[in-house]
């Protein structure tokens, strides 16, 4: 963290970004020509009055829904946008993953826009050359550094531009979605170099749909909303905040639209391909009371102890993983959640890189309903996802009493004469 004394990394004062808004061309010829006394649409508001203080070596997560202006923000602080009202400064290098390849030239080849890039971002040629290997290496790219970046895939591109960023000494690092582009190592090995130059004190602005991976990397988190800051600080509460405002809006929105349950009798063999993930899932099975491992299970509140059984697989070389279970509500919202490493257990491995673990619920509090589990399988800081399977397994739940809504809690009634 920083010291008190110094001044912050990045500071925005009363900052608004405005964008004209044109019907087509002529009219950009027409405001041109007549000035003032054209009278064109009002301006699209990206952002409105920004004023934050980010200190050095903070690492900041900017959550909000699409068009909230988070990707004007981080432009701002790159600076390949200009405001249009307000001040904004940035002390140190800023190295920024923004959209996918920006800043290549397609027709140049890897190792041309390497020396490119690194130059914008303030190497001398010397420098880049000391480090070229190791940026090359880092990317896995191998001999595509010679051919034109046109002919990378997706993932070429990120992984070259976003060990271009991380090889300059960056002061502060800019992230956008850009990440979810790549195979499972990669994103491994990326998230460990971004846990690296967090310990470093790098100031690192981290854009990003996954409420867990921002509150796992964060230490404070920005809401914007319409381009207003909603909530500012704690990672927990401005989360909280803001998954209660999703809901709310949700809620709104389907009101009028008939719910349809999800369909569960079969697993969803993980939500990404998962070939090339260095671990992934072999198994998710549920206990059933004789013993049986099955894919879907009765349970009655506060009887039934629900026991969940994960297989799972890794790389040789790689830490022990971690696993992590949700329950879930049939329209997708998670009951609860459950974690080895944030329960402080340590999983083992086989000498065939196999291993298995199992979580029981006694008594289980929730109450009647269908529900899901979903499974993943992370890495040994529970941060970054190698594998996922949802809808695991399908639960039923019945109970004998008469309470409402989802789960039982335990409680006590004391009863008194009233005296009075």
């Amino acid at each position: 963290m920083a010291h008190p004394m110094q001044a912050p990394a990045i500071t925005l004062s009363q900052v608004s970004k405005h964008y004209d808004l044109h019907a087509n061309p002529a009219d950009r010829l027409r405001k041109l020509l007549l000035g003032r006394f054209y009278r064109s649409a009002p301006p699209f508001v990206a952002l409105d009055n920004i004023n934050l203080d980010i200190a050095q070596g903070d690492v900041i997560g900017l959550v909000g829904r699409n068009g909230a202006g988070k990707s004007t923000l981080l432009q701002l602080v790159s600076g390949t946008v200009t405001p249009s009202t307000g001040s904004c400064v940035v002390r140190g290098r800023v190295a920024a993953l923004l959209e996918l390849g920006a800043g290549f030239n397609p027709d140049f080849s890897g190792r041309e826009n390497v020396l490119l890039n690194a130059a914008i971002l303030g190497l001398s040629q010397e420098e880049t050359l000391a480090r070229f290997d190791e940026i090359v290496a880092f990317s896995g790219i191998g001999d595509f550094i010679d051919r034109p970046v046109k002919t990378y895939s997706s993932g070429m591109y990120v992984r070259l531009a976003f060990s271009v960023a991380i090889h300059v000494d960056p002061q502060i690092l800019i992230i956008d979605e850009a990440l979810s582009v790549g195979d499972g190592m990669f994103a491994r090995k990326s998230f460990e170099r971004i846990m690296q130059l967090k310990a470093a004190g790098t100031t690192i602005l981290f854009c990003s749909h996954s409420m867990y991976q921002v509150e796992a990397l964060c230490n404070k988190v920005v809401w914007l909303e319409k381009g207003k800051v909603m909530a500012a600080g704690d990672p927990a509460s401005v989360v909280t905040a803001y998954t209660g405002f999703l809901r709310s809006q949700e809620a709104a929105e389907q009101n009028d639209t008939p719910f349809q349950p999800t369909q569960a009798t079969e697993p969803t063999a993980s939500v990404r391909d998962n070939t090339d993930t260095p671990c992934r899932i072999l198994d998710v099975k549920a206990i059933a009371h004789d013993g049986e491992a099955v894919s879907e299970i009765e349970a009655t509140t506060g009887v039934t102890d629900l026991t969940l059984r994960i297989r799972f697989e890794c790389a040789p070389g790689l830490p022990t993983p971690s696993v992590a279970i949700g329950i879930l509500t049939e329209d997708r919202r998670i009951v609860c959640s459950s974690g080895t490493h944030n329960d402080n257990i340590n999983l083992r491995l086989n000498p065939q890189g196999q291993g298995e673990v199992q979580l029981t619920y006694p008594t289980l509090p929730l109450l009647k309903g269908h529900y899901l589990v979903d499974v993943w399988l992370l890495d040994e800081n529970a941060i970054q996802p190698y594998d996922t399977v949802e809808a695991a397994v399908s639960l039923r739940v019945y109970q004998k009493g008469l309470e409402i809504g989802v789960v039982s809690l335990p409680h006590s009634w004391q009863v008194g004469e009233n005296t009075r």
